[in-house]
C-alpha cells in the first residue's frame, strides 16, 4: 500500500455492514437482467469477503467501492402487465478518508439514470430525494420505485387530461391549432433534445427538432399548450441553466386549417 495515500480501509464491522446491503440487494434482485456488477467490482467484493473470513487484511491501489447496475420494473398504471424502465447506479464505498475511523459505515449513494419517460427536472427531483440510503439499501431502492411508479402515474394522467382538453379547446374555438417556429442559439446536448421531445407529447403537440448551434423547433397544436409547454421547457425542465443560455425567439405564426 502507499504510505501517501489520504484513505483507509472501514472496520472489519462496517466493512461486514457493507457487504450485507450489497448481498440482501443482490439476492433480492438476482438475475442478470436485473442486476450487474462490473469485474472490478466482483473483485473487490471477494477480497473483502476473503479478509472477513481468515482476517486478512486485503492491499487496494485505490480507494475500494462497489458499483452495480440495477434495473427496476415500473408497472404501467393501466396494465400492470406491461412495465417502465429505470435504472439506478449504486456505490457502495468500504474506506473513508482521514484519521479517525468513523462509527457508521459512509452512506451507500444511489443515482437514478434518467429514463425516456421522465423528464430531466423530474429525475432530478427524484435523485434529491433519494440520492443517499438513509437506512438500509433495499428500503430505498424499494421507496425508489414507489416514488417512480407514482411520477409515471401522474404524468400518464396528466397527459389523458392535455389530451382531452386540448380537444375540447379546439372543438369550441378557444384554443386554434397553430404552427410556432422558435429559434434557440444553441440546442446542442442531449439533455435539451430529450426535454423538448419527451414533453411535447404530454401537451398534445407535434412537430420536429433541428438541434444543433444554433436550434430551431417547430410545434404544432392549440395555441395555449404551446404557451404552455415553452413555459415549462423554459422553467422547469432548464431550470438550471443560466436564463442567457435558454432564451428563444418565438415567430412563423401559422394557423392551421382544420377540416
Amino acid at each position: 500500500m502507499s504510505s501517501d495515500r489520504n484513505w483507509n480501509l472501514l472496520p472489519c464491522d462496517l466493512v461486514e455492514h457493507q457487504i450485507g446491503q450489497v448481498d440482501l440487494l443482490m439476492a433480492m434482485f438476482p438475475t442478470e437482467e436485473e442486476l450487474t456488477m462490473r469485474d472490478e467490482s466482483q473483485n473487490i467484493l471477494s477480497a473483502l469477503k476473503t479478509s472477513i473470513e481468515d482476517g486478512s487484511v486485503p492491499s487496494f491501489s485505490a480507494l475500494p467501492a462497489v458499483a452495480l447496475l440495477l434495473t427496476l420494473a415500473i408497472p404501467e398504471p393501466q396494465d400492470p402487465d406491461s412495465h417502465k424502465s429505470l435504472q439506478l447506479d449504486i456505490n457502495a464505498p468500504f474506506a473513508y478518508e482521514g484519521i479517525d475511523a468513523p462509527e457508521e459505515a459512509p452512506r451507500i449513494r444511489v443515482r437514478i439514470q434518467q429514463p425516456d419517460w421522465l423528464s430531466k427536472a423530474e429525475t432530478a427531483h427524484l435523485n434529491a430525494q433519494h440520492s443517499e440510503v438513509e437506512e438500509d439499501l433495499f428500503s430505498t431502492v424499494e421507496a425508489i420505485q414507489e416514488a417512480a411508479a407514482q411520477k409515471l402515474k401522474e404524468s400518464q394522467e396528466a397527459h389523458v387530461d392535455i389530451t382531452s382538453d386540448a380537444a375540447a379547446a379546439a372543438a369550441n374555438g378557444g384554443g386554434p391549432l397553430v404552427r410556432v417556429w422558435f429559434y434557440f442559439p444553441s440546442i446542442s446536448t442531449r439533455s435539451k433534445r430529450d426535454d423538448f421531445i419527451i414533453n411535447a407529447p404530454h401537451y398534445s403537440l407535434t412537430g420536429f427538432l433541428y438541434a444543433g448551434k444554433p436550434g430551431l423547433l417547430c410545434v404544432e397544436g392549440p395555441s395555449q399548450y404551446i404557451d404552455d409547454y415553452m413555459k415549462f421547457i423554459k422553467t422547469e425542465s432548464w431550470g438550471d441553466i443560466p436564463a442567457h443560455h435558454k432564451k428563444g425567439k418565438g415567430g412563423g405564426n401559422e394557423r392551421i386549417e382544420v377540416t
